[in-house]
């Protein structure tokens, strides 16, 4: 009994120790993503949140454009962040934001076509390259494996996010 529960605990240490590892990992692809995929499309103004954003509205879902919250939410930023970015890249002349014609108080978030330039032509033979590059020793295996574990872990952060907003707007006072 006894050592079963030396196992027990053994294991726990383990897999929170490796936890820790993961993360820490994430954390630092996630800074070395943004200063390395910066570096790839830098000549032609962007950052790794642009390219994001440029992605995100050539999809063919996004053709007639998107809601600032729908492209918030599928970014996963907030509303506040989208917002900076946004205009700076309305100012840069790669996006418009302009009043949705069926719902005033929603704005629609569209690709210009000095945009679509940058992003066709200019930017994703950068970004192929780029990916090229940092997926030069994985194979198909590797990556679809690596695409699995990612997409497990952002369904569980995204559910205990949402547990975690419903357990903030249940702990509000009532008015």
């Amino acid at each position: 009994m006894e050592n079963s529960r030396i196992v027990a605990e053994r294991s726990a240490i383990t897999k929170l120790e490796l936890a820790n590892r993961l993360f820490f990992r994430l954390y630092q692809c996630a800074n070395m993503l943004h200063k390395t995929g910066s570096r790839a499309v830098e000549a032609e103004g962007l950052t790794t949140q642009q390219w994001a954003v440029l992605g995100a509205l050539s999809r063919e879902k996004a053709q007639g454009g998107m809601s600032i919250g729908d492209l918030a939410r599928y970014l996963m930023v907030s509303r506040q962040n989208l917002a900076g970015l946004l205009s700076r890249m309305e100012r840069d002349g790669h996006v418009t934001v302009a009043p949705d014609t069926r719902d005033r108080r929603s704005r629609i978030v569209r690709m210009t076509k000095s945009g679509q330039h940058v992003w066709q032509v200019l930017a994703q033979p950068k970004i192929h390259a780029y990916y090229e590059q940092i997926l030069a020793d994985f194979s198909i295996s590797d990556t679809t494996h690596a695409l699995h574990y990612l997409l497990k872990l952002l369904e569980n952060m995204k559910r205990l996010d949402s547990k975690q907003l419903n357990n903030e707007h249940e702990e509000e006072p009532v008015e």
